[in-house]
């Protein structure tokens, strides 16, 4: 079986980079998990160890790679059809794979490793993939504008981004590490109205060309104005400025508004991810 897994960080990294930084569109959200891996240490997501694994074809390269950061579910990057089916019978075989019961992956390989898991599997959730064509400004403007988050924000980012885990039930609250790292590049903008904070967006700091918009976040008092347009608008902006040469969001494909939103700001579809969990 060609996937090897492991639990050390440089080994993945010296394996699979290549693979990774091959296709940084697809595997944005695991090149951002693995960034904070390296800066803020290996208890970044929790104290469970993370585990990484890639899947070697038969010409020797490695082609398709995963990470579990404990307690989230388990993170699949773009995969060769052989690898989809190897990692499903891995899933159902593996010792260090025994403790997984979510995955998130992308639409057209849940089938595959779903049937090969051998576990009564459900679908989620389900979320698309966004890739930025052109930014355009929020039309109508909403009234406001927007600021770099600062220290002085923190007890509100925590507070905001703790809820805003909450609704999209990912479980836990905000990591107070996460967001002082955030705001040492400037990946936090709060939208202000009024000289108030109404809304929030953020993104990850770029890695190899890529940064990602999230999360966005208007308390519901204050939703339907547009605030969380003009956020997720300062955000893009503020990801290009720092170096992005191209900027991808996630959106929950059962809030059709957000959908609608950041297709409006510039943002096209690229592909659909779901997370399968086992019952």
């Amino acid at each position: 079986m060609p996937w090897t897994f492991t639990s050390d960080l440089a080994a993945y990294l010296a394996a699979a980079g290549p693979a990774l930084a091959a296709e940084p569109v697809t595997n944005t959200a695991l090149l951002t998990a693995i960034d904070a891996l390296e800066r803020r240490g290996t208890d970044a997501f929790g104290e469970a160890a993370p585990l990484f694994g890639w899947w070697t074809g038969a010409d020797a390269v490695v082609a398709g790679t995963l990470l579990s950061t404990p307690p989230h579910p388990l993170l699949v990057g773009a995969l060769p059809v052989e690898a989809v089916r190897e990692l499903g019978t891995a899933l159902a075989t593996e010792p260090l794979l025994a403790g997984i019961d979510a995955l998130n992956t992308r639409r057209a390989d849940a089938p595959a490793l779903a049937a090969a898991w051998g576990k009564p599997t459900e679908v989620a959730v389900e979320e698309r993939l966004y890739r930025l064509a052109g930014l355009l400004a929020p039309d109508p403007a909403p009234s406001g504008r927007a600021r770099r988050a600062g220290e002085d924000d923190l007890p509100l980012l925590f507070d905001w981004v703790t809820a805003f885990k909450q609704e999209a039930e990912v479980g836990g609250s905000a990591s107070e590490s996460a967001l002082r790292d955030r705001l040492s590049y400037g990946g936090m903008l709060l939208w202000e109205d009024e000289g108030a904070p109404v809304s929030l967006a953020g993104f990850f700091r770029p890695v190899g060309g890529m940064a990602r918009i999230g999360p966005v976040y208007t308390p519901p008092a204050l939703r339907g104005r547009g605030y969380a347009a003009g956020a997720a608008y300062a955000a893009t902006g503020a990801a290009q400025a720092a170096g992005a040469r191209e900027v991808l969001l996630f959106t929950d494909l059962a809030n059709p508004t957000s959908n609608g939103v950041y297709q409006r700001l510039g943002y096209t579809p690229v592909e659909d991810r779901v997370e399968l969990v086992t019952t």
